[in-house]
């Protein structure tokens, strides 16, 4: 109180902290898209997101044979499609083809393997795309040239596991956010010396799998500057534990269901419904 009293009457200055960053709400990303309800990385998984309120969707990208960015997580088809080709060595208008969405459920037959351009159309105002290289630098032209075509460059993330990729993209598109996506740790927790690799790197921060969170490694993230992102939580008591630990944002399968329980923890005890769109149970 009396801190206060000098604080008021200008005998002492109020402590001003420099953020990092600017405070942004906790966001809850749509794992490959609604993929709790729709075909992964599909437009219908997308656009599903988008509705049940994602504050950003995140899909996988291939390059095809003729140098064309597909959304796709496997280098093949075969878990998808039913066929299996080697995305890398297909050309697109092959691969677009296939139906990518039957294996989910008969109303989905005929979705077809999105280009990435497709996928940027869809993000709303105020919405962010957070997109998974799944291979190797050589994406890195086209990939800016669809970026950049899509005049959403600002709604735009790029993760991904090979850290000398998202440096080369981040050299690339320096204006772009990268963030470095880290495996899963069972029986470990994370080294807080990532924070200090990834910084000297360049990178825009962490992506990591929640099982080896804790407290200490968020501190040693933010001490370093750097945004810290979770992947993948379908559980809403963990993902309002991660709040609460200051992560930026969580990736679910089940956006629209979780953010739902999030927004009210009262009703997360014992609460294992569907996701509120469609009735059906929980695959948590």
């Amino acid at each position: 109180m009396y801190a206060s009293f000098l604080a008021a009457s200008g005998r002492i200055r109020p402590r001003r902290f420099r953020l990092a960053h600017p405070v942004e709400r906790f966001k809850v990303i749509a794992h490959r898209g609604a993929s709790h309800l729709a075909p992964e990385n599909t437009l219908a998984s997308v656009e599903l997101a988008w509705r049940l309120g994602a504050d950003a969707v995140e899909v996988d990208v291939q390059l095809t044979q003729d140098r064309r960015i597909v959304a796709m997580h496997d280098p093949t088809t075969d878990r998808t499609a039913g066929v299996s080709l080697e995305v890398a060595a297909t050309d697109s208008s092959h691969l677009r083809r296939l139906d990518v969405g039957r294996h989910k459920h008969a109303r989905f037959a005929g979705e077809r393997i999105p280009y990435l351009e497709e996928v940027l159309h869809t993000v709303p105002p105020g919405r962010q795309l957070f997109v998974e290289i799944k291979c190797g630098p050589e994406i890195l032209p086209a990939l800016h040239e669809a970026v950049v075509c899509s005049r959403k460059r600002s709604q735009v993330a790029l993760i991904g596991f090979d850290l000398d990729t998202m440096k080369a993209a981040k050299k690339r598109m320096p204006e772009v956010p990268a963030y470095w996506l880290c495996d899963k740790r069972i029986l470990a927790s994370y080294n807080c010396s990532l924070a200090n690799k990834a910084r000297a790197c360049g990178v825009d921060g962490l992506d990591v799998h929640w099982s080896g969170l804790t407290r200490r490694f968020v501190r040693a993230v933010k001490a370093a500057g750097l945004r810290l992102y979770v992947w993948t939580v379908d559980d809403p008591a963990e993902a309002l534990r991660f709040q609460a630990m200051g992560i930026d944002g969580i990736t679910t399968n089940r956006p629209g269901w979780l953010t739902s329980q999030i927004a009210s923890p009262g009703r997360i005890a014992g609460s294992r419904a569907g996701d509120g769109s469609d009735g059906r149970p929980a695959c948590v």
